[in-house]
């Protein structure tokens, strides 16, 4: 079967059999054009085939894909270049490529790591670079002391528990990157200036008004992580590039006009280069954000009197805000902290400090999802109740912070008293009859008695704030001599003492119980005068 090849302005016949494989083809026109094929690690030279606008494979047979007698088959030679480097992204998981010459294994870390920020779209604070065995690999250094060879492949990690939060940023969510955000004041900072910087890359509208919404500028620098704060002399060139330069790096016009309309100091922001943002547009070929930058640049700012051109209006305001930066420089307390670190802060430096750049998930790094935990209450304990009157001396105030105090029922004090007045009065036991008595006793003043608020005061409270009904108003006393007399037991006279002091509302509680205690004493002390009772006599001691 006779097929025609056409390479190169040539039109040849070659006869081959209908079973033929397109490779064996490819080797009949390698020997008769005398064609140099190659591959290696950097690349390979290669013969391809196309019939019917479609590239053939090796494996595939002529008769196979429909090629018959007196076909004709374009033939090219390809030349194809291998990644010099592949960088494994431990967020997004993917692999990228690095298309560059052999020439980039000669150069540092730090301009590997400023073609996988153009790639990934991460700023160089953000995340470090590993070898495959785990070796962190620092700006300084260049890619050879690594042992970095062609093809092989990197790790890109992230700072502990920024996943979430990065994956968030990627996708354009905002919700999820607000979830993920920081508890840190200065970490939560820098996480809302990396957002804004990501999505500028990205060119996602919403999370790039949250962020302007939070008061992020865009002519501000991302900036190194607070952990690194002091390590201002080894950080990577890159770190001074502000959201404004990824916008026009990746030709991002809406982001380029939201920037502008928030900051006219946009347009005269330039980064570690000293490119502004015009510069870096026109040299990545965006032209839609050149033409935009370039009438931004060329107008003029209009006042009631004058109009001003931009570039001069843009110069006055940077010397207004340079002025107000020295006079606050000058006014702050002297020994403030000159790079924004603090005593007893975290501070990573290459090569001594633990890493921190792991990329650990939001919960192995050791936070707490607050929307997925709920505060559950502890399981009440029930006390069984004591017949036993309590003595406020061994009381601890460690003992009632820990455990919950319950007093005796109202009703054991009430038979307590009616028994020890009926012991002094006949001598004798009548335990029958002061239970049927106490049932008929009621405390008409007791409604009366407000309760006191709740202390939020950590401070220990005086003795009498521990003390139970049966310790407070029955203490070792004449509780018969003082009921005879005045027709109400001791703690009927407390209960009632306390009901004439509530009337004073505009005092405290405590106010009002230093009144009833008052009180309580002048009724006693009425009574001793009158001659109700002896002076020989121990005198009821009531205690509020």
């Amino acid at each position: 079967m006779r097929i025609f090849i056409a390479f190169e302005g040539s039109f040849e016949p070659f006869d081959v059999s209908a079973n033929e494989t397109v490779e064996a083809v490819k080797l009949m026109i390698k020997d008769y054009f005398h064609i140099p094929l190659s591959e290696d690690k950097q690349g390979r030279r290669y013969l391809e085939l196309m019939y019917a606008g479609a590239a053939l494979k090796d494996s595939w047979s002529l008769a196979d894909i429909g090629i018959s007698f007196c076909s004709t088959l374009k033939c090219f030679v390809q030349e194809e270049d291998k990644p010099i480097l592949y960088v494994f992204n431990a967020v997004t998981q993917e692999t990228m490529a690095i298309m560059e010459s052999i020439s980039l294994l000669g150069k540092k870390v730090s301009d590997l790591r400023t073609l996988v920020t153009l790639r990934c779209g991460f700023p160089v604070s953000v995340y470090c670079l590993r070898t495959t065995q785990g070796l962190e690999m620092y700006d300084c250094n260049p890619l050879r002391d690594y042992q970095t060879d062609i093809g092989a492949t990197l790790h890109l990690d992230v700072w502990d528990g920024w996943k979430e939060f990065l994956m968030g940023c990627l996708l354009g969510q905002k919700l999820k990157a607000q979830r993920y955000l920081s508890e840190e004041g200065p970490v939560l900072k820098y996480q809302k200036r990396v957002a804004l910087y990501i999505a500028a890359f990205y060119g996602h509208i919403e999370l790039t008004e949250w962020a302007l919404k939070q008061g992020v500028r865009p002519n501000e620098a991302v900036g190194a992580h607070p952990y690194r704060t002091w390590c201002h002399e080894a950080l990577h060139a890159d770190v001074s590039k502000c959201p404004i330069h990824a916008a026009a790096e990746m030709g991002q016009l809406l982001i380029l006009k939201a920037f502008v309309n928030c900051s006219v100091l946009c347009l005269e922001c330039k980064d570690a280069a000293g490119q502004i943002p015009l510069t870096i547009a026109l040299k990545h070929k965006h032209k839609d954000c050149v033409l935009y930058l370039l009438s931004k640049t060329w107008s003029t700012v209009s006042f009631p009197k004058i109009s001003v051109p931009v570039r001069i209006y843009i110069k006055i305001k940077q010397w207004v805000l340079r002025a107000q930066s020295h006079s606050l420089n000058k006014s702050q307390v002297y020994g403030a902290r000159a790079f924004g670190a603090r005593v007893g802060d975290v501070v990573m430096v290459d090569g001594f400090a633990k890493p921190k750049m792991t990329s650990r998930s939001w919960h192995k790094s050791g936070h707490r999802d607050s929307k997925s935990t709920m505060c559950k209450l502890p399981p009440l304990r029930e006390q069984t109740r004591s017949r036993k009157p309590v003595n406020p001396l061994k009381i601890s105030q460690q003992d009632t912070r820990g455990e919950t105090l319950k007093f005796p029922p109202l009703v054991e004090a009430n038979k307590f008293s009616e028994l020890q007045s009926h012991q002094h009065e006949n001598g004798k036991k009548t335990t029958v009859a002061a239970s049927k008595k106490e049932k008929l006793i009621k405390n008409t003043y007791l409604p009366q008695v407000p309760l006191p608020p709740v202390s939020r005061v950590r401070y220990s409270h005086p003795s009498f704030y521990y003390a139970t009904p049966s310790a407070v108003f029955l203490q070792k006393s004449s509780f018969s001599s003082f009921s005879e007399h005045s027709g109400k037991t001791p703690r009927e006279n407390a209960i009632f003492c306390l009901a004439v002091a509530s009337a004073f509302k505009e005092k405290r509680w405590l106010q009002q119980l230093e009144i009833a205690r008052v009180l309580a004493k002048k009724s006693i002390s009425n009574l001793t005068t009158q001659g109700g009772l002896a002076a020989c006599e121990n005198l009821p001691e009531t205690v509020l």
